[in-house]
Order: structure tokens, then C-alpha cells, then sequence
């Protein structure tokens, strides 16, 4: 396989696997629709992701829900990674249809166009996520592994975050979810998710086009946008920082994430491209461990020196979870995958990337502020 298509491939994790593929002498195409809350209103100058690849990718500026986009884009190409997507827990929940539109009926165009035109596909890779699995794994002493459903209002109200036994409604531990875990997501987002890996896997093995799913955790790391407030607490947490504002910190702060470096996130994809002992499987992509919002803040708080308020407010998202993070089993036996940064690592390349940075301003007030007025956010 030589010539690859990457859907989506001007975003944060689809330039960085772009420029890795071209360096290891692939040739890459990339179609994106430059969209504004990702690259601004002006790629050519106000998107630092899209400037990166303009020159070592064939780029085409389409949508994925167009089909002649799309027939387009995959002429010659001998894999796709499909990253195209809408991308934020709290977005989704209001956003109903777009999110729909784009990641269900994207992929659904990207599978109608390959089923029913010629062409020599040989892989097809889609990114799934973590928030398939909802509240992921957990162990209740009396019932074993359980599965936490959504959390109860009246519990988050009080201040009572942690999940319950779904039985017996005692709380209950913390597991590394695993690929054979119940998938039940909490948020639109995650159902567009599960429905993207569910079609692509599915029509794969139909068609004879070997296809794999990569259940991406929490991604960070140079070139993220910083700007955009539904890319998650790193960037709005530096931002923040930066611009001398006060951190309030949803919940009590010991709710945990898998944040995975982008490099391991890039190298994960690329063994799911090239060894066959990946097709029609899905596979988390992770750290191996998982970090309290409350380390998040003190840890970029003493990266930057800086000396803001951090407050921890018990606010809270309707549609978040409470933990999650991977069991990495399966990825570690079949693709040989492990990866290289840990959090104190990844977390100090990403600040220092992101000091030599412009100051940016996010619009994160009128997203909490959108959530509000749709009684979302608590």
C-alpha cells in the first residue's frame, strides 16, 4: 500500500499522521472541509494544522457527506484512515442533527461510494473512541464486573459523582475498560461513534476490504487546537492559564481520563495500516492509565509557573462520564503496540509547545453558556 487517503486529515490527529506517513514515503491525500471552529476563518493563515501538510499532501478541500467529494478523493488510493468527524461530548448534545449528518452520514456516503464504485482498497481504518463505552468497566464487591448506566441527577446534585452498582446501586471500582466491555454510550457524540466503527466494520467484511477500529482515549499534544472549546480540558485549562483567568474544575476534580500523546496515537494507526494481524478488529488506543482532573490543572498550573485560581465548583455536564481509561491487552499482543509517553512526559512537551505559542482566546463561557440555557450543564 502506498497511496493513502486520510478523511478529515487537515485535524489534529490526521496532519500529524500525515506528516508521519510522508515521511515514511507514502503518498498522501488529504480531504477536509477546513471547518471554521477548527481552522478559523482563514486556514491559509489562522490554521497552523492545515499550513503544516499543505506542501507534503495532495489536499483537496471537500465534504464527506458529498459524494462527489468523495468520489474524488478515493481515485488511486490504496487505503483510507477515516477521521472525519464532528468531535465534543457536550456539541453533541444540542447538536443533534449535525452530529448525525456528519459522522453517521459521512461514513455512510464514504461506505456507499466504495460498495458501489470500482477501485483497489486493500484497508479501511475508522476512529472510533472511548465514548462508545459510556461509564466503561467497573467491579462491584458483590456482583463482579458491572456496568455502570447513566448517572442519577439527584446523586450529582448532591455532590455524589461516583458510579453505582447497577444491581445493588453501591459504588463500585474503577477497571480498565476492555474491547469485549459492554458498549453503551452516554452521548450523541459517543452513539455517532459506535455507529461510524459498527458500519465500517461491518460493510468491510462484507466487501472483502480488510477494516480495522481504533478506540482513541483522550488525545493531546502539539498543534491541538487551543482556541476551540470542545477539544477538551488541555487546552482550555493552558488557555486559561495563559490569559490569567481562574480554573473551575467540574465535579470534585477526581473524575479521570486516558490522555494519550498524539505520537502514540500516529504510531498505533500505522501498525493498524500495515499489519495484517489488525484487520476487522478494534482496538483501544490509550496510556494505560488514568489522570484526576485535579492533577490536570496542578501539573499545567507548575508547568507554566503561574499562579491562577483553581476552583472546584461541582458543576457538572449532563452526557460526561465519570472515569474511563484503557485496557491495552489486545493492542500490546496482536500489533505489538506500547506506548511511549506517560502523562509527566506528553504533558511537558505539550506545554512547552504551547508557551512558544500565541496567546489565544476560546469561546469557552458561551459554550458552557449554550449548555446552560439548554439545562445541560449543573
Amino acid at each position: 500500500m502506498k497511496h493513502i487517503l486520510i478523511t478529515g486529515g487537515a485535524g489534529f490527529i490526521g496532519s500529524n499522521l500525515a506528516l508521519k506517513l510522508a515521511s515514511e514515503g507514502y503518498s498522501v491525500r488529504v480531504i477536509d472541509n477546513l471547518s471554521k471552529q477548527i481552522h478559523g476563518n482563514h486556514p491559509e493563515t489562522t490554521s497552523p494544522l492545515y499550513q503544516s501538510i499543505i506542501d507534503k499532501v495532495d489536499f483537496i478541500k471537500g465534504d464527506v457527506t458529498k459524494k462527489s467529494d468523495i468520489e474524488k478523493a478515493i481515485y488511486g488510493q490504496d487505503a483510507i484512515v477515516h477521521l472525519a468527524a464532528e468531535t465534543g461530548t457536550g456539541q453533541s448534545m444540542y447538536e443533534i442533527k449535525k452530529y448525525c449528518d456528519v459522522n453517521i452520514g459521512g461514513t455512510a456516503m464514504l461506505l456507499d461510494v466504495i460498495t458501489n464504485n470500482k477501485h483497489h482498497l486493500k484497508k479501511l481504518i475508522v476512529a472510533s473512541s472511548r465514548a462508545i463505552y459510556g461509564e466503561g468497566k467497573y467491579k462491584c464487591l458483590k456482583h463482579g464486573i458491572v456496568y455502570p448506566e447513566v448517572r442519577n441527577d439527584d446523586y450529582l446534585k448532591r455532590g455524589d459523582f461516583e458510579c453505582k452498582c447497577p444491581f445493588c446501586n453501591k459504588t463500585v471500582q474503577l477497571l480498565p475498560t476492555s474491547e469485549d466491555s459492554m458498549i453503551h454510550p452516554t452521548s450523541i457524540y459517543g452513539i455517532t461513534k459506535q455507529n461510524q466503527e459498527q458500519m465500517v466494520l461491518t460493510i468491510g467484511k462484507t466487501i472483502g476490504i480488510p477494516s480495522v477500529s481504533f478506540r482513541y482515549q483522550n488525545v493531546y499534544g502539539p498543534g491541538q487546537s487551543l482556541s476551540n472549546p470542545y477539544t477538551g480540558i488541555l487546552s482550555i485549562f493552558s488557555t486559561q492559564i495563559r490569559n490569567d483567568q481562574d480554573i473551575n474544575i467540574f465535579e470534585d476534580g477526581k473524575e479521570s481520563r486516558d490522555f494519550v500523546y498524539i505520537d502514540d496515537v500516529v504510531d498505533a494507526t500505522i501498525l493498524g495500516l500495515e499489519n495484517e494481524a489488525a484487520n476487522n478488529e478494534a482496538f483501544n488506543v490509550g496510556a494505560d492509565k488514568p489522570i484526576d482532573v485535579n492533577t490536570v490543572a496542578s501539573t499545567l498550573k507548575k508547568e507554566f509557573n503561574a499562579n491562577n485560581n483553581i476552583f472546584v465548583s461541582g458543576n457538572y455536564r449532563v452526557g460526561d462520564i465519570r472515569h474511563n481509561y484503557a485496557d491495552l491487552s489486545k493492542i500490546r499482543m496482536k500489533l505489538g503496540y506500547n506506548p511511549k509517553f506517560n502523562f509527566k512526559r506528553g504533558i511537558s512537551k505539550f506545554c512547552e509547545w504551547v508557551k512558544n505559542q500565541n496567546s489565544a482566546t476560546i469561546n469557552y463561557k458561551e459554550s458552557i453558556n449554550e449548555l446552560k440555557d439548554r439545562n445541560l450543564f449543573k
